[in-house]
């Protein structure tokens, strides 16, 4: 049962995150050619994010009291409307309600991850949310393959392909995904959501901290190479490609072989570490062809960090508790990504194209530190 739970879900998330893997890379470049102010700008990028803050948190509470199944449903069907809107969108506010829509019924991630809660032992939950991050991987292979692919016949065709993969992504879990949530975990309606139980409510900085680091760099990656190497948009694409088969080589076959004795909160300390060498090399490389021997570097540090800290936030919360906790990481996670942009859009804009890195490896540190200390 948890093997094909498991096999099938990677699936879903797969579909989806082959849509989310063409939109990511040309939203800031679709977005330039209406010339925004460095803050609207960021308010469009941070936008999904704070709406995955509002309703991330409910998403996963309701995951806990009416199943899993439903709320990845509704999840996947809004990620449709949304690409939809985007492979449409003929002006700025289109853009915005593309990225709004989507951001509402965001709660895919932490709803599969409550999913790998339910069917996983707490010392193999690392290994099993590691298979989101390969997901993410080869949606982000796949997903910017196809997309510089489909630029060249019309710009609007990457955003309805990515509508055409979460559909796809929507049918196959209403189809074959079952319900993984555990009846007999007594719910508790009244625990507030965002911050359920300390002991979760400590690693909660944590989160926000990596978070706001990789989102401000991210955000601002296609930006910064087309600035400093004068990418197109077709090469910005495949470059995100790469990194997509960086993600999954790490997360799909390395952290799945780290030894179970190895703790959730050492593999993520190792990873922090890795990743802010990786961004200080990324800024100083002076050419592509550096720039492609650094990423793998930045991947093993990404893949290393991210399923160690979902898996942590995870090992802290009870059966009953998984969507709930789950739901506030995301939800962190979500706000982490509002403040993210700004900070990454405001520092390219005034101080230079490498200041977003910096930026992410002072943050990056400051979590290391926190992580110790918790």
């Amino acid at each position: 049962m948890p093997r094909r739970v498991l096999a099938v879900l990677f699936a879903v998330v797969f579909l989806d995150l082959v849509g989310f893997g063409m939109v990511i890379p040309l939203l800031p470049l679709y977005a330039d050619q209406y010339r925004p102010s460095p803050w609207v700008f960021g308010l469009l990028m941070a936008s999904y994010s704070a709406m995955q803050f509002l309703f991330a948190p409910l998403l996963g509470t309701w995951s806990d009291r009416w199943g899993r199944r439903p709320v990845l449903l509704v999840s996947l069907a809004g990620s449709v409307v949304g690409y939809l809107l985007f492979g449409l969108a003929d002006s700025l506010a289109m853009l915005f309600a593309s990225r709004v829509i989507a951001g509402v019924a965001g709660g895919n991630i932490a709803t599969a991850q409550a999913v790998i809660a339910d069917v996983t032992k707490p010392e193999e939950r690392a290994k099993g949310m590691a298979l989101v991050g390969a997901a993410f991987g080869l949606g982000f292979i796949l997903g910017p393959s196809l997309a510089g692919l489909l630029l060249h016949y019309s710009p609007r065709l990457p955003g309805l392909a990515a509508a055409t993969f979460s559909t796809m992504a929507l049918l196959a879990a209403w189809w074959v995904l079952p319900e993984t949530r555990n009846t007999a975990a007594e719910f508790h309606p009244r625990r507030p959501r965002l911050l359920a139980a300390a002991s979760v409510r400590r690693l909660l900085p944590v989160a926000f901290l990596v978070v706001t680091a990789w989102s401000s760099f991210e955000v601002t990656f296609a930006q910064f190479v087309n600035g400093r190497w004068h990418l197109s948009p077709r090469q910005v694409a495949w470059l995100f490609a790469y990194v997509g088969v960086l993600a999954v080589v790490v997360q799909g076959v390395l952290v799945r072989r780290l030894p179970p004795r190895w703790a959730a909160s050492a593999v993520l300390q190792l990873g922090l570490s890795l990743t802010a060498l990786a961004l200080v090399l990324v800024v100083r490389v002076p050419t592509v062809a550096g720039l492609l021997l650094v990423l793998p570097l930045l991947a093993l540090g990404q893949g290393l960090a991210n399923p160690s800290l979902s898996a942590w936030v995870s090992q802290r919360a009870s059966a009953a508790e998984q969507g709930e906790a789950l739901g506030a990481f995301q939800g962190v996670s979500s706000l982490a990504r509002v403040v993210g942009p700004f900070l990454g859009e405001m520092a390219l804009g005034h101080w230079g194209l490498g200041a977003p890195a910096v930026i992410a490896c002072a943050f990056l540190l400051l979590a290391l530190l926190w992580a110790r200390l918790v």
